[in-house]
């Protein structure tokens, strides 16, 4: 069933796990997701980034997921991530997304504020619900990129006010992950989470937990994360079954058989998150 970011992250919330945000792009990705959450029986948010809108365009994506989520034995939001232009935002309100990201952590704290209160203004009015984004993650996701030196981790007082002044359902803040393939091993600020989460007392985001370990995710979890984001795994998953294909039957041609397992290999990984993240059988029917 279709429902909103905020009615799986308020629960996430009061209930202290956290939900997979999963990217996708194509029918085989969404089929991995949606099929590793309801053998999970887990909640799931299935994402777009506007990188993924412009490949496969935002009828198909909206059709995809609005006819996945209608089938699925689980709850399922559709969420578009990184949306940086209020026309994008508009667009996926417009086609059926039931959550927004507006990414406005580019812009000084003011001016973050003023453009992400006027996305919570128009979304609300919508029934949709909206994640923001303070402090910046280092790396590169599809169109956003930040150099490290960029990069900024969240200050409390300042997400205090954020929240305050936005009324944002969840916020997105950087503790120490990054966007893409880590060069090493990333260090999390867990105080800085858990003075965050004590202050905001709201669903809080991780991105770029790809590559994070595992220990780390599940501390994540126990002091307040809600919702974590998940891309560069699910692509390297599809990539390693594209891979053995190839290369132990480079005869093949037939796109389902080569796609098919790579499926295979992104729900074994989609599962596995769900299981790290502690939402397995958190799933609900009205």
């Amino acid at each position: 069933m279709l429902v909103t970011g905020k009615e799986i992250l308020d629960r996430a919330h009061k209930e202290g796990y956290a939900v997979g945000a999963f990217n996708i792009n194509n029918m085989e990705i969404l089929q991995a997701v949606i099929a590793a959450a309801e053998e999970e029986n887990a909640p799931v948010i299935i994402q777009t980034s506007e990188g993924a809108i412009k490949y496969a365009g935002i009828k198909y994506l909206s059709a995809l997921v609005r006819l996945a989520a209608s089938e699925a034995k689980v709850p399922v939001a559709l969420h578009l991530d990184h949306g940086t232009t209020y026309e994008t935002i508009i667009s996926c309100i417009a086609n059926g997304w039931t959550s927004v990201m507006i990414d406005g952590s580019h812009h000084p704290l003011e001016e973050n504020i003023a453009v992400t209160r006027e996305i919570v203004k128009v979304a609300h009015a919508a029934g949709v619900s909206v994640e923001a984004e303070l402090g910046r993650l280092g790396g590169v996701e599809d169109n956003i990129a930040v150099d490290e030196k960029d990069a900024m981790l969240t200050s409390p007082d300042e997400a205090e006010i954020f929240a305050r002044e936005t009324g944002v359902d969840s916020l997105a803040i950087a503790i120490g992950t990054a966007h893409g393939k880590y060069k090493g091993e990333p260090k999390l600020d867990f105080d800085r989470l858990v003075e965050i989460k004590k202050r905001l007392n709201m669903p809080i985001v991780l991105h770029g937990a790809s590559g994070v370990p595992d220990e780390a995710i599940k501390k994540a979890v126990e002091l307040g994360i809600n919702k974590i984001n998940i891309d560069t795994d699910v692509r390297l998953a599809f990539t390693e079954g594209v891979k053995n294909v190839i290369i132990n039957k480079p005869e093949e041609y037939d796109p389902r058989k080569i796609c098919g397992p790579a499926r295979e290999e992104m729900k074994k990984v989609v599962k596995e998150k769900i299981r790290l993240f502690g939402c397995s059988n958190k799933a609900w029917t009205k």
